[in-house]
């Protein structure tokens, strides 16, 4: 038979719900994983770059990011997960897939930015474009660098259950 509570302590360990997703460490990170893919998502969409492919998986990435966290952040903020182990196991898993797809989205996007940076000269509207791939460039290592963060801090959440 498995405890739900420690033998010694009675302490169960719980995730999250309402409000208090906000002021425990793995759940802060559900807003600037959203503001920051929203930005990417925004600031990809907004320029133009060539080859397309690049382009279309940053997107592809972000968009399906984004609309998950924001999904994720929904499921844990209603208290749908019951704090079972089945969700923070899951927790860890959605956030370890989404640092690879990020950093497989940021990787070719930096690529492409660092060649646009090679065109010489530039007009005023490559110049912007320009500008822009390097914010969601930058924008995108942060969103990678934030799902990587929040999935080790949900691995060692799920290990106390």
């Amino acid at each position: 038979m498995i405890m739900d509570m420690d033998m010694n302590t009675g302490y169960r360990p719980r995730l999250p719900s309402g409000c208090a997703i906000f002021t425990e460490l793995p759940d802060l990170f559900y807003l600037l994983e959203i503001v920051f893919g929203g930005l990417v998502w925004t600031l990809v969409a907004s320029t133009f770059i060539e080859p397309h492919n690049p382009q279309a998986w940053v997107m592809t990435v972000s968009v399906f990011c984004f609309c998950m966290t924001l999904i994720w952040m929904f499921v844990f903020g209603c208290g749908s997960h019951h704090s079972s182990r089945g969700w923070a196991a899951a927790d860890v898993f959605y956030h370890f897939v989404a640092t690879v797809l990020y950093l497989s989205a940021a990787v070719p996007l930096a690529k492409v930015t660092i060649e646009m940076g090679d065109i010489s000269p530039r007009n005023a509207t490559q110049d912007k474009y320009y500008k822009m791939d390097i914010s969601a460039s930058v924008f995108a290592y942060i969103a990678t660098l934030l799902y990587f963060l929040h999935a080790i801090f949900s691995a060692i959440r799920w290990k106390t259950f």
